[in-house]
């Protein structure tokens, strides 16, 4: 009989069946059954089992190097629980910045300073945000934390790495008052609606783009999806679910925009494309607000500084902190989130609060 190297093959002996393949260069065998209780095709299968479990303890057993560790094991478990949208960032960083330079090294050749170096030329030569340079601290963390426990390393050597006191932090600008106005002033119905989910309502663009006229309600923005890269998709974090509380005014111009709507049944999106899609966040930004915005003066006011104005001024008026946690759709901590949550009602009067004391007209 002639034996099959890729799964092994069976043959019958006193009785019982016997596989028989080939590992290493050397003919094993071992029983995997009687006869009487097993057929042919059963056994082969059981053969089949006992070569791929042999197989994957020599893959993890072997030297493996950094890239292909990182692309055949890392990448594969972690994407299972990353979004569509952290999976494409996360594996462009680990690839440009980690992968390429660091492809053909064994896992087992790494030392905590050579790593830091690396972070620390990151930050100083390559000058990289603060942001890219501290996630990249984090990916070589998990990275090497997998291997630990993969056994393919004793220690992590990025367990004590640090972010670079020299990484650039952003300057986080928000509005005042006086620029809120400014804004509101300068831009059209649709756009200025768009602002205003964003600064009195605390909105994330992919969730304005993404609402329907269903999920808008007499008091609130009922927020359960929304959209990225034209996709549509479940909100950022599982806090990002949520009711916006939305301000007197503001629903009386979504009001206003229902009316000259040329479809609002509850599918519908509140700020179609002309192809009855929802409107892209960059053609919007690029085509209708950064012209109109940047013509006096506030070009610089994109989406997160809309958002992050929003929580300045809440913070201004004495909000507290859970309210406007509650708002945005962050965490304040885990005890907090997790046995303490505001009503809709509570926020309907900070937010319209904030709206009044911007004059809205």
């Amino acid at each position: 009989m002639r034996i099959r190297h890729s799964t092994g093959g069976v043959r019958k002996q006193r009785g019982r069946w016997i596989g028989m393949w080939y590992a290493d260069g050397q003919r094993k065998s071992k029983v995997v059954g009687s006869i009487r209780d097993m057929t042919k095709s059963k056994a082969r299968e059981e053969v089949a089992k006992i070569i791929a479990g042999e197989r994957a303890k020599r893959e993890m057993n072997r030297a493996w190097k950094f890239g292909e560790f990182v692309e055949h094991v890392y990448f594969p478990y972690y994407s299972r629980k990353w979004k569509d949208s952290t999976r494409e960032n996360n594996v462009n960083r680990i690839t440009v910045h980690l992968v390429q330079p660091f492809r053909d090294r064994e896992l087992s050749g790494f030392r905590r300073d050579e790593l830091q170096d690396l972070l620390d030329v990151k930050a100083k030569k390559d000058e990289l945000s603060f942001s890219v340079v501290d996630h990249l601290r984090w990916d070589m963390k998990q990275i090497f934390d997998m291997a630990v426990a993969e056994g393919q390393i004793e220690r992590n050597p990025a367990l004590l790495l640090f972010t670079p006191r020299e990484a650039k932090r952003p300057v986080h600008r928000a509005m005042t008052i006086k620029e809120v106005q400014i804004c509101f002033g300068a831009l059209d119905l649709r756009e200025r609606l768009i602002a205003k989910l964003a600064i009195l309502a605390g909105m994330r663009p992919g969730e304005i783009f993404a609402l329907t006229w269903g999920r808008l309600t007499a008091t609130h923005a009922d927020i359960r999806q929304r959209v990225y890269r034209r996709k549509i998709d479940t909100p950022k974090t599982d806090n990002s679910t949520r009711q916006a509380a939305l301000s007197e005014g503001l629903l009386a111009e979504i009001e206003t925009w229902r009316m000259m709507a040329v479809e609002t049944s509850d599918d519908a999106w509140v700020f179609p494309s002309e192809r009855m899609t929802p409107l892209s966040k960059d053609n919007c930004w690029r085509r209708e607000m950064f012209p109109a915005l940047n013509a006096v003066g506030l070009g610089w006011a994109n989406f997160l500084v809309m958002r992050r104005t929003h929580a300045t001024l809440m913070k201004a008026l004495g909000a507290d902190g859970k309210l406007v946690a509650d708002q945005l759709g962050h965490s304040l901590d885990v005890s907090q989130n997790v046995y303490t949550q505001s009503p809709v009602e509570s926020r309907l009067v900070i937010v319209n609060q904030l709206e009044k004391s911007l004059r809205v007209m």
